[in-house]
């Protein structure tokens, strides 16, 4: 007997409740044990907290009908087996590490969004042509570790050992943190890189106001900004705050506060698209009566493509070490990452665009400005990104939020493009 009709699949009321069940797993995501704190959101990488997370995902995945595995970097993989053994998986993925004081939604909307499309696919006993292969990683924020996107780079085959020696503010480092979770402290890295996909494909909140403005619920990615992370610290002399006369001082806070200022001119003034973030910053030794000796803090550029990007990181290298030089104090600068401008895949995104506007969506498109794994995974396989309107275009806050109506959008889009995608590789089963 035939299957059920791609209409039957699609039905609004089995979707809505699974996107409801999606919204309610974010938020009981952002309680303890799964958060450092009661107070506030905060699951950074390899914590307990994280861990937890790793645990309850582990079991929604296997109750949805996944078998699951822990690769060494405490990535979450579920899979779900397509009816051709052939074929590559499609992996969808995002992750649920977050920054401090943070919102629900961000990147585990993209996660629970996965697990629905393969719950949605076995309450109806359907199978795709491939394998439907979900990822949670771990460290998407960067928010312990200098790197960020350490187990999504593990997963494309593009990092490196040496990034299991970075430490964290405790000095504690990755591979004593992944023995501290119960993990291989030294996991072959090389082993970590997943054997092909044939795309990736990312849920994940917009972040910022445009989908908002547009009134559009959704919207597809055309490409995600050129990052370069830094780490600056200028070296001054500590000394009494009563004796050392203000034009004998070494102070090297007053020289990071003119470079810190320095930078939001330079980009002010850039083209279009140019930002710079210094979104950390420490002073030693602390003391409310001593100049501050040493002042370290990080330094976030972004722009729409590699040369506007670059040239800014060259021009405010000049610029600080000056800064530097005429206060007398010393100065380094360290490149912490580097990731290029990474378009989306066009037919992907054409293909999601259509599934978007048999929604009743406008398939509006628009580029992202924040960082995501797609533009690591992009190394492994062609990668396409779907946007759902968040309030406000607030993101990185505790009051980040999204409509149930527009994440029920999202996941009857994503149905959509899996089955329009799964038509260009065999008969849906």
């Amino acid at each position: 007997m035939p299957g059920p009709s791609r209409e039957q699949v699609l039905a609004p009321e089995t979707l809505d409740d699974l996107a409801h069940l999606a919204v309610r797993r974010c938020l009981d995501l952002a309680r303890p044990p799964y958060s450092e704190s009661p107070e506030e959101l905060t699951r950074r990488y390899l914590t307990p907290a994280h861990m937890a997370a790793v645990d309850i995902v582990q079991r929604w995945m296997t109750h949805a009908g996944m078998t699951v595995r822990l690769d060494g970097l405490a990535t979450v993989i579920g899979r779900y087996a397509g009816s051709n053994p052939d074929l590559p998986p499609l992996i969808i993925g995002s992750h649920i590490d977050t920054v401090r004081n943070a919102g629900a939604f961000d990147g585990n909307l993209g996660v629970m969004l996965g697990i629905a499309c393969v719950q949605a696919l076995g309450q109806q006993g359907r199978r795709l042509p491939f394998a439907l292969e979900i990822a949670a990683f771990g460290d998407e924020e960067g928010s312990r570790f200098p790197q960020a996107m350490l187990a999504s780079r593990a997963l494309a085959g593009s990092l490196a050992a040496s990034a299991l020696d970075g430490a964290d503010a405790r000095g504690v480092r990755v591979c004593d943190a992944l023995g501290a979770a119960g993990l291989p402290t030294r996991p072959d890295i090389a082993s970590l890189k997943h054997p092909g996909a044939i795309a990736y494909f990312e849920a994940h909140i917009e972040q910022g106001p445009v989908l908002e403005a547009a009134d559009q619920a959704l919207g597809i990615v055309t490409a995600i900004a050129a990052q370069r992370r830094f780490a600056c610290r200028f070296h001054g002399t500590a000394g009494h705050a009563g004796t050392t006369p203000m034009a004998l001082r070494h102070d090297a806070l007053t020289a990071a506060a003119e470079a810190i200022l320095a930078i939001e001119t330079y980009c002010a003034a850039g083209p279009d698209g140019l930002v710079g973030t210094v979104g950390t910053i420490t002073a030693e030794p602390g003391a409310p009566n001593v100049i501050p000796g040493e002042v370290f803090f990080t330094l976030d550029l972004r722009a729409p493509n590699n040369a506007d990007r670059d040239e800014a990181a060259d021009a405010l290298r000049v610029v600080l070490r000056n800064i530097a030089k005429r206060r007398e104090v010393g100065f380094s600068i360290e490149d912490l990452h580097n990731l290029p401008a990474c378009p989306s895949d066009d037919s992907l995104s054409d293909l999601l665009a259509d599934a978007v506007r048999s929604t009743g969506g406008s398939g509006v498109r628009l580029m992202s400005g924040a960082g995501h794994d797609a533009m690591v995974m992009a190394d492994l396989a062609p990668m396409a990104m779907l946007f759902i309107r968040c309030a406000g275009g607030i993101s990185h806050n505790p009051a980040e939020s999204v409509e149930p109506g527009d994440v029920a959008a999202a996941l009857r889009a994503m149905v959509s493009f899996l089955h329009r995608l799964g038509d260009h590789y065999g008969v849906n089963q």
